[in-house]
């Protein structure tokens, strides 16, 4: 999720604090669990349900916990689909890494694999939201054994590897000074956010070009809020993807996530044959 100043007194910022254990090798919390990832950086998940495997990948500034504010979260479990949640790195209970190459080369999508691995998943859906989006766009890319595909809050901004406001936010996060961001790094900072972390991810977010998107073959739902053009035009991103569907929902970038309307069209969605 990128944060603008308008939204950021909308944002509940949600603090977990689990209590790990340790059973055969591999920490165990309340809810969840941690696994070590390709470069021996630790990742948190949680999954609940069984059923189809569907993965949720959040946006900036947030951590897997965030979903659990929204309808579709729920409306998974009680459609029969097992839900897998986690902090990519740098957020939430993971680790985070201050070393600006351990965001690099596609570092959040390669966590991904890996907890699929864990999790010995031969098959799974991903659904992303914001710049959780970015990161599913490319394990479409990367990851034979990605199902289907939704791409949530994200126009077609992503594909410019010098998108400027991705370098604005890695710059106000660095330290330099945004004005226009202000109000973001504020956020940041009262929420006790791991900041050169997040710098690190905008400096290496990455970017999945025209031309690949036009190669993906998996279904994808393209989705957002009826009044979101935050990321650029989701609707445009939608024609550069082979057959993909494109849907709104009601709401801004803040909130069209946590509509009935928005899990609605995704249930839907991963329910076609």
């Amino acid at each position: 999720m990128f944060i603008t100043n308008k939204m950021i007194s909308k944002i509940a910022f949600t603090s977990v604090f689990l209590f790990a254990l340790f059973k055969n090798g591999v920490a165990q919390t309340d809810t969840g669990s941690f696994f070590t990832s390709f470069d021996k950086t630790k990742i948190y998940y949680e999954v609940k349900g069984k059923g189809e495997p569907v993965l949720l990948v959040h946006g900036f500034i947030v951590n897997g916990q965030s979903w659990k504010r929204t309808a579709l979260y729920t409306d998974l479990i009680n459609a029969g689909y097992k839900v897998i949640i986690l902090d990519q790195r740098g957020n939430g209970q993971s680790d985070k890494p201050h070393d600006s190459t351990a965001y690099e080369n596609d570092a959040e999508a390669k966590d991904i694999i890996e907890l699929t691995k864990e999790l010995k998943l031969k098959n799974y859906s991903a659904v992303g939201y914001s710049r959780g989006s970015i990161i599913v766009s490319r394990l479409l890319v990367l990851d034979k054994n990605i199902k289907k595909a939704v791409l949530g809050g994200m126009g077609t901004d992503f594909t410019n590897p010098e998108w400027p406001r991705r370098i604005m936010f890695y710059h106000a996060l660095r330290g330099d000074s945004v004005p226009e961001l202000k109000a973001m790094l504020n956020y940041v900072k009262q929420q006790g956010l791991d900041q050169t972390a997040l710098a690190y991810m905008q400096k290496s977010q990455p970017s999945t070009s025209k031309e690949d998107l036009a190669k993906i073959k998996q279904p994808v739902l393209v989705i957002c809020g009826d009044h979101d053009d935050d990321n650029g035009s989701a609707k445009n991103l939608s024609t550069l993807i082979p057959g993909a569907t494109f849907v709104t929902t009601p709401g801004v970038h803040n909130d069209a996530s946590q509509t009935k309307e928005f899990s609605s069209a995704i249930i839907s969605f991963l329910q076609k044959k």
